[in-house]
């Protein structure tokens, strides 16, 4: 997403948060990623312009900027929280294998209605969809090292992760 400095202040005075170097180089760099980055690939990222600034602020900031509504954390599962910037309604494609996250922009999924069964008292804000699988990068590495139920799940009800190990040591083997 290409976004002026401008447009950026414009967004923080919008959300009343003061306009920081670091915190404008945090956001834009999170606006310019579409691989929906953990706090650690951002501060890889800022940390030359920045030498002083510590991981901490990364975090420190990731929570203001969620905190004030610009930014949203996706959840994949047990691993490290990613962040995404792009505000518009979409879904997710997760893969188990290397934890890639790709946007899908399908209107139909934005129209789903409240399920069946939510008390009447209980006022949903928000919904995701996240469709789990094997990117093609990982899927003829990693068919093996996945035991699948008929859920795709885990057979406790919850999702099963693929070690990055096994991944790449599959990958290595297929090569040579």
């Amino acid at each position: 997403m290409d976004i002026s400095f401008e447009d950026i202040k414009q967004k923080f005075r919008g959300c009343g948060l003061k306009t920081t170097p670091q915190r404008t180089a945090i956001y834009d760099a999170l606006l310019r990623s579409a691989a929906h980055p953990t706090a650690e690939d951002l501060f890889a990222q800022v940390a030359p312009q920045f030498p002083m600034m510590s991981l901490n602020t990364v975090y420190y900031t990731l929570g203001v900027l969620r905190s004030s509504g610009l930014i949203y954390e996706v959840n994949i599962g047990h691993t490290r929280a990613r962040f995404d910037a792009n505000l518009a309604p979409h879904h997710h494609l997760i893969c188990l294998g290397c934890q890639a996250i790709v946007d899908i922009m399908d209107p139909r999924l934005n129209r789903l209605t409240s399920p069946v069964g939510i008390p009447e008292d209980f006022e949903i804000t928000s919904h995701q969809v996240a469709f789990r699988g094997l990117c093609g990068t990982c899927r003829p590495h990693t068919r093996r090292a996945i035991n699948y139920s008929s859920s795709g799940q885990h057979p406790h009800n919850h999702q099963r992760r693929i070690p990055w190990e096994t991944v790449l040591k599959e990958r290595k083997a297929t090569k040579t």
